[in-house]
């Protein structure tokens, strides 16, 4: 057993993609059309994730008030994602450099060094690194 997509609703499929694969490096592994289970509108189905890894995640345009009021704030202000790199601190400077948002520089704690950052719908990430 294992965990294949978590999902992330977004505002727009490009601006996601944009932020994932171009500013962060995650890989896009599919971006095709679909509809909606619901409606059977036209969507589609995009999964980006870091290279190597076997979880990605879904991309989902935001589809009605509910799900766009979720946009930016879909774990109630807690981090909701943890990217784990080889080294926070050396990402970081990366990552600022292309213009992300961090809530500060770099911090050592019992368990490494962590990071918090938004994705380009505002939800908060922690980027870490081993102690």
């Amino acid at each position: 057993m294992r965990l294949r997509y978590t999902t992330l609703v977004v505002d727009d499929y490009d601006a996601a993609i944009t932020f994932f694969v171009d500013v962060l490096g995650f890989e896009l592994v599919e971006d095709s059309p679909a509809t909606t289970s619901t409606t059977g509108a036209a969507k589609r189905w995009v999964v980006v994730r870091p290279p190597g890894a076997d979880t990605g995640l879904l991309l989902a345009r935001a589809d009605g008030e509910r799900q766009r009021a979720a946009v930016g704030d879909q774990f109630a202000g807690r981090v909701g994602h943890f990217l784990e790199v080889d080294d926070a601190a050396a990402e970081y400077e990366r990552l600022v450099a292309l213009g992300v948002e961090f809530e500060g520089p770099p911090r050592v704690e019992a368990y490494g060094t962590v990071a918090v950052f938004r994705d380009v719908a505002g939800n908060r990430w922690d980027l870490l690194s081993g102690p």
